[in-house]
């Protein structure tokens, strides 16, 4: 600036008059021992006694600062170098007064005379109190929403919400849910009568012991009258002042003494409350006596309060469809296998935390065969749950068909296509779409054999009775429900008796310390099948799984040799009498009713008669005795017979229709040399061949 423009010591004077008198920022001006010489009196904030008991006194002693130390190295560095200071952050209270604390932004320069000699420093002080507060709002209303919601478990969500408002909201934080809420049920209407609620979580600034009104999972309904309850009736907050003569402590004897000990002083209560109903309660208090709640706290806590309303019900809908998914999952599966006579079976299913679509099971098949299933659907939840239930069943339809492995997987893979469309046709918010996997194995204890066959399924392992393991190379086989790839395709393996199968899903895999532990814990066949079970199980990681992680192991055992017989029979029409009385003379020696004898002389008579007049040689029978008695006749031609109703002139075609009214279930399995008819009737209890006992 020009001299000829310089401002005059008039005008310089009037300057600092308006600021001084004017200015909306708190002014100081101190000398270089810190005394303060004048003051702005237009910001009583900064000073409680008249101005005449302030000017020449230390700042210290004028003013209760938060830090008073960092305070004055602060302003001795800029009297010192000479640099500004700037936006400095500082609590500041008028000295002894009672009240709250005011946040500053403090800023000082050094003040000069012409000579360059130091004066002492021009401070400036900004109350930026308000600002604070709201930044500090959005702070933990953005620290709720980050935080609060993680997981989907109602007392952790609540665990969250108190870790997320202590000690920025609160010094102390409570929050109490409807205990059939966190069971996952539909919580209640308001108002909210004496329903039991469960407190869930409870933090408070100093960390470590703490006096509680009640622990930490206690059950019990809120008494009346208190604000509590009251804010649970009309979905009100509440902010309370506390003191030893509030009235309706004495309604809640246990929390009067927590609030006692932790020297509370303010309350706030806010419903957790979404469309209508009543989740809970958070409870937030302040225990400084100079830390008023206001009623912006309050607006906050409802924020809180509703964002946390809704993490608690998703994740209460989550346990719910949960507990429905196992529910639902656990009478699908087979928790006790029936005991077979061939096959001893265990198993291990750890289902994943949002229920999985994994199922396996056993069951017998005609000529004392048995099938074993493991597979998976995509997706969790109900809706995997329910999907698994229908191929479940679908799966039990097939094989009564007696079909082969790959073809059975042929045609569970248009039902999944077919349930896949059905889904596409629902509003596109519907879960992902239907795919899975399975491994189809039927186990023939008289050839010694397993036909396994696999859609998008890991193999099995096979533990020899030597301690040897393998992998059979087996095609995988596309994923059920995909309309495109690879025929299925079986595999026919020979499986000694004693040697153990294991049949698994995919994560039990991803879950296992390494992709062989499932080998070297059946390189020890021998040991008892839910030992081996829990051998693996013991040894799965816990920080992965995405889904069921489920094991079957099944142990081979050889089949009674004087339960089964067969013979050779002759291609001519006399051969049916033959057959007849072979039949008579097992039945006899296997101890059979007569009724059911009668019975399987006319099944005989009519399987080999077909064979005979339709067939081509070779012709056996065989008779099978164990929980069932199988009748199966084998010939060379692929021909299948036909059930159907003769008309009353007929002569014929009556066979298989006598055989449908005499047996239990009847049917037709094809082999690469022929086909076999077979009839399967009831045994009396006192006939049936009892399942060998395994340890």
């Amino acid at each position: 600036m020009a001299q000829d423009e310089a401002i005059s010591p008039v005008e310089g004077a009037a300057v600092l008059e308006a600021l001084f008198h004017q200015s909306p920022t708190g002014l100081l001006i101190l000398d270089t021992e810190l005394r303060i010489l004048r003051i702005n009196l237009t910001r009583p904030v900064l000073h409680a006694a008249p101005p005449e008991q302030i000017m020449g006194r230390h700042v210290t002693e004028v003013y209760d600062l938060s830090a008073p130390g960092e305070v004055e190295a602060m302003l001795h560095g800029v009297l010192e170098g000479g640099t500004p200071a700037q936006g400095r952050l500082v609590g500041v209270r008028p000295k002894g007064a009672p009240g709250p604390e005011y946040l500053f932004s403090v800023s000082a320069s050094r003040l000069e005379d012409a000579q360059g000699r130091i004066l002492g420093l021009l401070t400036e002080m900004l109350d930026v109190t308000e600002r604070e507060k709201v930044d500090a709002r959005l702070r933990v209303l953005g620290s709720v929403r980050e935080h609060v919601g993680q997981t989907l478990d109602v007392v952790a969500t609540c665990e969250e919400l108190v870790q997320a408002v202590v000690p920025d909201l609160a010094d102390i934080a409570v929050v109490e849910v409807v205990d059939a809420v966190v069971r996952g049920e539909e919580p209640p209407l308001s108002p909210l009568g004496p329903v039991p609620l469960r407190r869930a979580a409870y933090g408070h600034r100093g960390g470590g012991d703490q006096i509680q009104a009640h622990p930490v999972g206690d059950v019990r309904a809120l008494p009346l009258p208190t604000p509590y309850a009251q804010t649970l009736t009309d979905l009100k907050p509440r902010l309370v002042a506390l003191g030893p003569d509030t009235p309706w402590l004495a309604a809640n004897p246990p929390r009067a003494e927590a609030i006692r000990a932790s020297g509370a002083r303010f309350l706030i209560t806010a419903p957790l409350t979404l469309r209508g109903t009543v989740l809970g309660l958070l409870s937030l208090y302040r225990t400084d006596q100079a830390d008023v709640y206001d009623e912006d706290d309050v607006t906050l806590a409802l924020a809180v309060a509703a964002h946390t309303a809704l993490c608690i019900d998703n994740a209460r809908r989550y346990t719910r469809e949960h507990a429905i998914a196992s529910t639902i999952q656990r009478h699908l599966l087979p928790p006790h296998p029936a005991p077979r006579t061939t096959v001893e079976t265990a198993h291990v299913h750890v289902p994943a935390e949002a229920g999985g679509g994994g199922g396996f099971d056993t069951f017998a098949l005609p000529g004392a065969r048995t099938a074993l299933v493991v597979g998976e659907v995509a997706g969790q939840g109900i809706h995997a749950a329910t999907t698994m239930g229908q191929m479940r069943t679908a799966t039990h339809s097939l094989a009564a068909l007696d079909l082969e492995p790959d073809e059975l997987l042929a045609r569970l893979n248009d039902t999944a296509i077919s349930l896949a469309q059905e889904r596409a046709a629902l509003p596109p918010d519907d879960p992902m779409p239907l795919t899975g996997s399975c491994a189809y194995a039927v186990h023939d204890p008289l050839a010694q054999t397993c036909t396994i066959a696999l859609a998008g399924h890991p193999p099995p392992v096979i533990a020899h009775p030597d301690g040897t393991t393998q992998i059979p190379d087996l095609p995988a086989g596309p994923p059920l429900g995909t309309a495109e790839g690879p025929p299925f395709a079986a595999t026919t393996v020979s499986v000694a008796d004693g040697s153990v199968l294991a049949f698994y899903t995919a994560s039990l895999l991803h879950t296992s310390p390494s992709p062989d532990t499932l080998q070297r814990v059946l390189a020890h066949p021998e040991r008892p099948l839910q030992d081996l079970c829990d051998d693996v199980l013991y040894r799965l990681r816990s920080d992965i799984r995405h889904g069921d992680v489920i094991l079957l192991l099944a142990r081979t055992h050889p089949f009674p040799a004087d339960q089964v017989a067969t013979w050779h029979l002759d291609h001519h029409p006399k051969t049916v009498a033959t057959a007849r009385a072979h039949a008579r003379h097992q039945l006899v020696l296997w101890r059979v009713d007569e009724e059911t004898t009668y019975a399987t002389e006319m099944i005989v008579s009519e399987l080999v008669t077909n064979a005979v007049r339709y067939g081509t040689p070779p012709v056996w029978l065989q008779l099978i005795k164990d929980s069932t008695l199988t009748c199966e006749v084998h010939d060379s031609n692929a021909l299948a017979p036909r059930l159907r109703h003769a008309k009353t002139i007929d002569e014929g075609g009556r066979g298989l229709f006598i055989i449908a009214q005499l047996a239990q279930n009847w049917g037709v399995r094809y082999t690469l040399d022929g086909k076999t008819v077979w009839a399967e009737q009831t045994l009396p209890p006192a006939t049936t061949a009892r399942p060998q006992q395994r340890a």
